[in-house]
């Protein structure tokens, strides 16, 4: 006698009730690329559909997100002044800054995630205050922290620092609560990797490092112990949210930090989004099947929340019956 597993895949309505992974509209975050200037909506064209708006021309994709039913955006900010301190990202009145406050105005019923980093504000492209060619941590995470209290100062919901400095969800944690935001949400990139999907992102946010690497500072993807590390620390100094990034290269990652207390969030990036894209428009695989069969690997492998530029898509086959969730 064997066992007669297919009993169970037998038809579409049998399959749909047996399933046990599931995937919600609610669940996505969506990346939006805020740059600095009049009259631009402009596409990225190593990211084939997605775009730099400026703030003029941000209400028409703002609306269209609304009706889609995608609630929660990622901001990330291109500036025109670029200096050694990337003194914009801590402006008040900076790109993001502007943006948050635009959308909290126009649009309240978006959360509003923004990145705080400075690689896309400084003019060597690090994400850090240099000495020599040396990102020196803890004079950045000063820094880091200011960006991060000008953000929420601006109205937005949720922090996400990105730069991978040692202490710095820490200093962010420390210095939004001496201005009275204790209730500001941390989302920490606690495991993020020196990675070569980030390559089209670089180009999306012009933040593609003048010299050398950033390996100093984010993780070497062929060690598998470091990233409990890099959890547990962020839990400790107040994390409130632990990122993976990527995802599609390291859903073993994201299973084995799943059990973490703190909700877990997989980054699908640029060059993952971006080799879908290309092999689409070739004709060479069916787009849809296989980003939904992405998002439902992420889920299967533990990620509460996905940050996807696949969102946006993802909503539009949805409400057109295409696809089912």
């Amino acid at each position: 006698m064997f066992t007669r597993t297919r009993r169970l895949r037998n038809s579409k309505l049998l399959r749909e009730i047996v399933r046990n992974v599931r995937l919600s509209i609610d669940e996505l975050i969506y990346p939006l690329f805020v740059e600095e200037g009049e009259n631009i909506r402009e596409e990225i064209q190593s990211m084939p559909g997605q775009y730099r708006f400026s703030l003029d021309n941000l209400d028409a994709e703002l609306k269209e997100l609304k009706d889609l039913g995608i609630k929660s955006l990622l901001i990330f900010g291109i500036p025109k002044h670029k200096d050694p301190v990337g003194s914009e990202a801590y402006n008040p009145h900076g790109i993001v800054q502007e943006a948050v406050r635009f959308i909290k105005k126009n649009y309240p019923e978006f959360l509003i995630i923004t990145d705080v980093c400075m690689c896309e504000y400084t003019s060597h492209g690090h994400c850090g205050i240099l000495d020599g060619c040396d990102v020196v941590n803890d004079e950045t995470i000063k820094y880091i922290a200011q960006i991060a209290v000008s953000h929420v100062e601006a109205g937005a919901d949720i922090v996400a620092p990105s730069d991978m400095m040692d202490g710095r969800i820490m200093a962010i944690r420390t210095a939004l609560d001496e201005k009275g935001y204790v209730n500001t949400p941390i989302m920490a990139y606690s495991v993020k990797y020196a990675s070569n999907y980030y390559g089209p992102f670089r180009d999306a946010a012009d933040s593609a490092p003048s010299f050398g690497d950033r390996k100093t500072y984010q993780m070497d993807y062929r060690s598998s112990k470091e990233y409990y590390r890099e959890v547990e620390a962020d839990i400790e100094e107040g994390a409130d949210f632990i990122m993976v990034k990527p995802a599609l290269a390291y859903l073993d990652v994201i299973k084995a930090v799943e059990n973490v207390s703190l909700p877990l969030v997989a980054y699908n990036v640029s060059g993952e989004y971006s080799m879908v894209k290309a092999a689409a428009m070739n004709g060479w695989i069916n787009e849809k099947g296989i980003v939904m069969e992405n998002m439902y690997a992420l889920k299967r492998a533990g990620a509460e929340l996905i940050i996807t530029y696949h969102a946006k898509e993802i909503a539009k086959w949805v409400k057109d019956g295409e696809v089912t969730l």
